[in-house]
């Protein structure tokens, strides 16, 4: 770890905002490890750190923190929004943690894929950007080999060079068509004042770089914070915020309680605007008694998945997640069914907020009703057409009422 007692650096690796190189011991002039940081905006500078040994590392520190050396503590990572890694941080100093990594653990693998990561310790919760470290972990292994084989007096750059995609031959007779990148589309909503937008996990699941735009403004790129799989809900954030905001309804939606359903279904092939449906609450349960999700009968279709749910007063009730595959039903039953529609209960949608530690705004008390042309104009301003590429496999796969 670079502290009082290193030397360096040696050599150098540079990767975007990654800076680093070789060290030795202070002491005795041996290499001991290689390592790069980085600094963030909350003030925390974040190391990754490989030892001569091969032993991996991760550092954070800040000069505000006094910290005991020595007392470890419990510290949870997760990565991109997945099941998190149960750690321990050990105090090396008033101002620096240290985190061993398992070699040739998924832990490892995690965080050289992973686009963002937290960290949670001690009642505090940190974010962490992980742009570049596909490049950076080869990078830092690279450094340790070669200077464990050239010596420090060789030491250059260690940076290596992410491998180009190879140039496809001419495909053999029985080879596999390759994948064709597909676009697909969905809706989302604005959720907090730092452009924190959320949607349906199934919309953006496999997607490749996401865009989100406001009806006639240009698109902005998204990037993904944090996903649940299992409640179908993704939290993306804007670089920028958004002007307005859409509100939650603290108070519980009842049977029969009239909705409003904004969206961007078949975008482009019925109109390039959002569509508004309405409705009614039908039951407060899903398919097999699913009570995370409503029935509704506003209309839906491909296209809406992670748009609003509003009430009449114009506060959200639910996500629109889906619609009743009809053909199925009636295989099954010898019946077509009709306006069964589903949305996901803001018990869950908030849950899933507070766990990404995201501030959003409830009803504090029970509003006017609107209508439903107040109701859209108002939803104009924070419900975005959701936008990303796929490989045709993943968007062949995605849920009906996407």
């Amino acid at each position: 770890m670079t502290s009082s007692h290193a030397r360096g650096p040696y050599g150098s690796i540079t990767i975007g905002n990654w800076q680093g190189g070789a060290y030795t011991d202070d002491n005795s002039g041996a290499f001991t490890h290689c390592a790069a940081g980085a600094s963030y905006q909350s003030g925390i500078f974040f190391l990754v750190l490989v030892g001569a040994n091969g032993n991996w590392r991760l550092g954070f520190s800040h000069q505000s923190w006094r910290l005991t050396p020595g007392e470890a503590f419990p510290l949870a990572l997760t990565f991109d929004g997945q099941q998190p890694f149960n750690v321990y941080g050990m105090p090396i100093g008033a101002q620096l943690v240290a985190v061993d990594m398992p070699p040739n653990s998924s832990l490892i693998n995690q965080f050289r894929k992973a686009r963002m990561m937290t960290a949670f310790a001690q009642g505090q919760l940190f974010q962490f950007n992980l742009n570049q470290t596909a490049q950076l972990l080869p990078s830092l292994v690279n450094c340790v080999a070669s200077v464990k084989k050239n010596g420090l007096a060789n030491a250059g750059e260690f940076a290596v060079a992410l491998p180009k995609p190879a140039v496809a031959a001419a495909a053999a007779p029985n080879a596999p068509a390759p994948k064709k990148a597909a676009g697909q589309t969905g809706t989302g909503f604005v959720i907090s004042s730092n452009g924190h937008v959320v949607t349906n996990h199934h919309v953006i699941d496999g997607c490749g770089e996401i865009t989100g735009n406001l009806s006639g403004e240009p698109p902005v790129k998204l990037r993904l914070v944090s996903g649940d799989e299992t409640n179908d809900l993704a939290l993306l954030q804007a670089p920028t915020p958004f002007k307005e905001v859409a509100t939650i309804n603290q108070n519980s939606v009842q049977t029969g309680d009239g909705v409003v359903a904004i969206g961007y279904p078949y975008h482009g092939l019925l109109t390039s605007d959002f569509t508004v449906t309405t409705g009614i609450v039908s039951s407060l349960s899903g398919i097999f008694n699913d009570t995370r999700h409503l029935q509704i009968s506003a209309a839906v279709q491909p296209g809406n998945s992670g748009g609003p749910l509003l009430d009449f007063t114009g506060a959200v009730v639910g996500v629109v997640s889906g619609k009743l595959d009809a053909l199925k039903v009636a295989r099954a039953t010898g019946n077509i069914p009709e306006n069964i529609n589903f949305a996901i209960k803001t018990g869950a949608l908030r849950d899933f907020l507070d766990n990404s530690v995201v501030m959003y705004r409830v009803t504090e008390r029970r509003e006017m009703k609107k209508e439903t042309a107040e109701i859209a104009k108002s939803a104009r301003g924070f419900t975005l057409l959701i936008s990303c590429t796929a490989n045709e496999q993943n968007a062949s796969a995605k849920k009906q009422g996407n």
